[in-house]
């Protein structure tokens, strides 16, 4: 295919996102339609792309010497491109039922749909420079869905999330520089781009430089410290805090972390020295903070942004490991995360949308009221736990084989961290689903409540389905992740 089919994917979203502002469509029916169309359409886009990827770069524009804006496949490019473009559609369809309530749906849907072509930029960059970009345009793009309801509350949540964001990609910029000036090339090459035998007088530069890139891509992350955004932007509409905690915001501060630490620093020159300890022991802080945040939180919304800050930190903590097998165990929790947290996020937005509970206390028998919601629910959340044959079961274990097989002391310290943590998880994860299923409901509470209409459960169904189907059908995941880690996708 040529090259330049690769700049489609991006621009067709913002396109679509433009003529929602321009047209302003009255018809409900219309802009749904509309709306569909134009992710479907894309997602197939992206979805032939990655089966006929294009073996050159795309060149979108050269500024001085090695500095341009590019875009090429490699196979980090197609995994999270890949994920995106299966989960976008179906979170889109839940997004029409839901925010009938909420109102300005012309704007929302813009801005969201154009967020599907930043996200997708990032997947399919070149170089640091071009996913920098794409990363910093997925800031300001999704900062007026954060704020969308325009209340006083959600207008501070959003401007609180814009300065994280933005103060962790000033960090990320020094690594950025950094590899420009010293680096071979700023593209993305599997072993890194630093010349180690002309940087050994400045090692410990290299190793500082590191550590703060590490940290600003984490703002996007959620990595303690720079994780208080998260929890907070759960005042959102649910398709935005399913957008920013389990496909496309969280998970593009995941792969920058992992584009750097394999395709610009290197793990040769990162691994066994203090960098990796540093960054390592973050992550085993935030997998523990994040999942005791979890237990103790009793909203329903927030529980599960912290169980996203934990479960993130699982995704650093493989990229930090710096083996091959740290890197699939990374690659698949990832992918698998996303498709449990969305089906997660989208069932809570259920019961806060037809019931007004937004408490875990409030969810008393209410899974005989909405059987679907909470079936759904029950399945995903067993999958996070880590029950096997489940998606998270195959994530964990591969997390765990890889701390184990490292021979790095602090590795196998976060082995422990994952242990807790999957403790911990089956506490805010069965308590729930204890409640609604065995649980009488309140004496008062006689409404009659029931599942929503299909474009709001038929996407829970398809992700509860991807959660039982990527841990018994998982081989061919891993096979592919275990290419990527070896350099040879």
């Amino acid at each position: 295919m040529p090259s330049y089919l690769l700049l489609l994917p991006i621009i067709l979203p913002m396109l679509s996102g433009i003529i929602l502002f321009v047209t302003r469509p009255k018809s409900s029916r219309a802009r749904e339609v509309f709306v569909e169309l134009s992710v479907i359409i894309n997602s197939a886009v992206v979805l032939m792309l990655l089966l006929n990827r294009p073996q050159e770069s795309f060149e979108i524009v050269r500024f001085v010497g090695n500095l341009t804006l590019s875009l090429r496949i490699d196979g980090m490019s197609s995994v999270f491109a890949g994920l995106v473009a299966i989960l976008w559609p179906f979170a889109t369809l839940y997004a029409f039922g839901y925010m009938k309530k909420v109102g300005g749906e012309n704007r929302f849907f813009a801005f969201y749909t154009m967020t599907f072509g930043v996200t997708v930029g990032i997947a399919f960059s070149a170089n640091l420079l071009t996913m920098y970009l794409f990363y910093e345009m997925l800031t300001l793009i999704t900062t007026p869905l954060v704020a969308h309801e325009m209340t006083k509350e959600s207008i501070r949540v959003a401007l609180k999330y814009l300065c994280y964001s933005i103060g962790g990609a000033a960090l990320a910029f020094i690594g950025l520089v950094f590899i420009i000036m010293l680096g071979n090339t700023n593209d993305f090459i599997f072993g890194g781009v630093l010349d180690m035998t002309e940087l050994a007088s400045r090692k410990n530069l290299v190793l500082f430089t590191y550590v703060v890139a590490f940290c600003g891509f984490s703002a996007k992350a959620a990595m303690f410290p720079l994780h208080k955004w998260l929890p907070e932007a759960s005042i959102a509409p649910t398709p935005v805090t399913a957008l920013l905690h389990a496909v496309a915001v969280v998970n593009s501060g995941a792969f920058a972390i992992m584009r750097i630490t394999y395709y610009s620093f290197g793990t040769s020159v990162i691994s066994g020295t203090w960098a990796q300890a540093v960054v390592m022991v973050l992550t085993i802080i935030t997998i523990i903070y994040g999942s005791a945040m979890a237990v103790k939180e009793q909203h329903l919304k927030r529980r599960l942004a912290y169980s996203t800050v934990a479960n993130l930190s699982y995704v650093l903590f493989g990229a930090a490991v710096m083996t091959p097998l740290g890197f699939v165990g990374a690659l698949t929790h990832m992918c698998f995360h996303g498709v449990m947290k969305i089906c997660l996020f989208f069932c809570a937005g259920n019961i806060m949308e037809q019931t007004e509970k937004n408490y875990v206390f409030e969810l008393d028998g209410l899974a005989k009221k909405m059987p679907v919601t909470f079936a759904c629910f029950a399945v995903s959340g067993l999958a996070l736990v880590g029950v096997p044959p489940l998606a998270g079961f195959i994530s964990k274990w591969n997390l765990g084989t890889a701390a184990l097989d490292s021979g790095n002391p602090l590795a196998a310290i976060g082995f422990g961290a994952i242990l807790i943590s999957a403790f911990l998880t089956a506490i805010y994860i069965i308590t729930i689903v204890i409640r609604a299923y065995f649980v009488s409901p309140q004496p008062d509470d006689g409404a009659k409540y029931c599942d929503p209409k299909f474009s709001m459960t038929f996407p829970i169904a398809v992700f509860a389905a991807g959660s039982i189907l990527c841990g018994v059908f998982s081989g061919p995941f891993v096979m592919v992740f275990e290419r990527i880690a070896g350099g040879l996708f």
